[in-house]
């Protein structure tokens, strides 16, 4: 009898581990999913168009996406169908997407057929499987027989470290839980990261909802419109504001070197030198779960238990830092900046009580001019006005870049 493996609360607790990749932000990651819809509602070129994403590394459904190769096996197509299709969504073709028309069964030869297409792709990030029910081994449809099913899929992407999507039907009866509708036994959706269902009410009209639900997602309804032959989102898709921790305790282990306090010390440090307030209570939590983030820059961490109290002891190697020293936690000037942060003096400067705000005064004993915002000293740096333009335009241009895929020309002042 093989005896269990284990691991305690404190070692899970307290072990940075590596974070779970999302290929489309805050929607699809790493492991098994189902998309599931009527006939000819659509689901197959929302399956298309993810894979084409993700190739081409742009946004779907509103979302960023983790570039990466994908493979799309499209089991009742053919390649002229599947040209059409291309060219209705792009007119740039990519090297990170494949395609293929046959695929063997779950359990004779398609995982050894994914194992080898990863081995020549290594950088296999998304599989889509159109449909599940042409890799299905047998007509068998028990709850131990779709979970076993879907068990060898599911261990598969935790094994290559992907994602797969299965691409599914709906059974004809409806049922006010959408996913009570995907066709097969529970076993299907209980074994599945994640499950969307697409449904369209009227097929004369380019609207539809996608229902989604998943272990790492966060459920709801995502209203959709058909533009073209691209599903795309109806509303603002909400965004999740950046975590910049790990910035702002790398910059501060810069300045350190080393350092050993406890949680609240670390949370008013923090709050002191960067106002990023961080509830003592998570402190821990957000350096373990920043573990792996952090190491790349250099900073490392231990927490010990000594006196009745918890400790945490950080360092700070340079040769380890994948930024070489630099300062990480960004301090813009301008208002196309897409992160707030005044730069403040570290709490052993010596100022004078008589800043008040508002004020440009100099420190004692140094010749840098400040003012104090919300009760704070500000450095003072002075620009003339083409400075701050440039610095505004070259911010927002970044910004379009990112987040609509245009590249805008920089502008030349007239002499």
């Amino acid at each position: 009898m093989k005896k269990l493996e284990t691991v305690s609360c404190e070692t899970l607790m307290t072990t940075p581990l590596k974070p779970m990749e999302f290929l489309v932000d805050d929607l699809i990651a790493q492991g098994l999913y189902i998309l599931a819809g009527n006939q000819k509602v659509g689901k197959s070129w929302l399956a298309l168009d993810i894979c084409l994403s993700i190739a081409k590394g742009e946004t779907v459904l509103g979302r960023e996406t983790t570039q990466g190769t994908a493979l799309y096996l499209c089991l009742e197509d053919s390649y002229v169908r599947l040209q059409n299709r291309l060219y209705e969504l792009t007119d740039e073709p990519t090297d990170k997407l494949y395609f293929s028309l046959l695929a063997n069964t779950i359990g004779d030869g398609l995982e050894e057929q994914i194992r080898d297409f990863k081995n020549e792709h290594t950088d296999l990030k998304f599989v889509a499987i159109d449909t599940l029910q042409k890799v299905r081994s047998g007509d068998e449809q028990t709850y131990a027989s779709d979970y076993r099913e879907m068990s060898v899929l599911k261990n598969l992407a935790a094994e290559l470290g992907i994602t797969i999507l299965l691409v599914h039907h709906l059974r004809k009866c409806k049922d006010s839980d959408p996913f009570k509708m995907i066709s097969g036994t529970s076993g299907i959706t209980g074994c599945a990261d994640g499950s969307f269902v697409l449904k369209r009410e009227d097929r004369s009209q380019p609207y539809a909802t996608l229902s989604v639900v998943g272990r790492d997602i966060e459920g709801g309804d995502i209203a959709l419109k058909m533009i073209g032959n691209r599903w795309t989102v109806t509303e603002p898709v909400k965004q999740t504001p950046p975590d910049n921790f790990a910035f702002a305790v790398h910059d501060f282990m810069v300045e350190r070197g080393q350092l050993k306090v406890t949680a609240t010390e670390l949370a008013n440090e923090l709050n002191e030198h960067f106002r990023l307030i961080v509830p003592n209570n998570m402190i821990t939590k957000k350096l373990v779960q920043h573990g792996i983030e952090l190491q790349g820059y250099g900073v490392r961490f231990v927490i010990k238990h000594s006196h009745g109290k918890r400790w945490l002891e950080l360092t700070y190697d340079r040769s380890g830092d994948s930024g070489d020293g630099r300062t990480m936690w960004a301090s813009p000037s301008c208002p196309a900046a897409t992160r707030e942060h005044e730069k403040l003096l570290d709490s052993s400067s010596e100022l004078g009580d008589s800043l008040t705000e508002g004020d440009s005064k100099t420190a004692s004993g140094d010749s840098s001019e400040y003012a104090i915002v919300n009760g704070r000293p500000v450095p003072i740096t002075r620009m003339n006005i083409n400075d701050v333009i440039n610095q505004c335009a070259e911010r927002l241009r970044e910004r379009i870049a990112a987040e609509r895929g245009i590249v805008v020309p920089e502008f030349k002042f007239a002499p």
